[in-house]
């Protein structure tokens, strides 16, 4: 039997009960979970901010989830690239992106090689942006 590769990527930073939630699921589809962990530098580079907690930091914390079974950096937006080099069955993304341009020609283009592309709502109570307003707002 096949084992089944998952992937997924994320900054993970001020790690909470969403991204938990998150991983979880993903793996619940996969036997094997890898997870790309957004580097400082591309996270500055898309969102014009460095997180909170450093890049080796989040891959320290996100390595020790029992449902994640590898970690790698993610220094680049190349999600076919991604596949040539993990091999993975399956790659999820929140559901924000389904529909998009971007993601409509990668669903064609994963199905083409045998990829399923996944797609898991967020947990709306939380997010990072909000946990880094909490923190924002108490020290003030």
């Amino acid at each position: 039997m096949k084992r089944i590769i998952g992937y997924t990527t994320g900054v993970f930073d001020l790690f909470h009960i969403g991204h938990l939630n998150i991983l979880k699921r993903a793996k619940m589809e996969c036997d094997e979970l890898i997870v790309g962990i957004t580097t400082d530098e591309l996270c500055l580079k898309l969102k014009n901010k460095i997180p909170v907690i450093p890049f080796e930091e989040r891959c320290s914390i996100v390595e020790a989830i029992r449902v994640v079974d590898r970690v790698v950096a993610q220094e680049r937006i190349d999600e076919l690239g991604d596949l040539e080099r993990y091999g993975f069955h399956k790659i999820f993304k929140g559901s924000d992106w389904a529909g998009s341009p971007k993601w409509t020609a990668l669903e064609r283009d994963f199905a083409e090689k045998g990829v399923s592309v996944i797609y898991f709502d967020y947990t709306t109570s939380t997010s990072s942006t909000m946990v880094r307003n909490a923190l924002e707002q108490k020290a003030c």
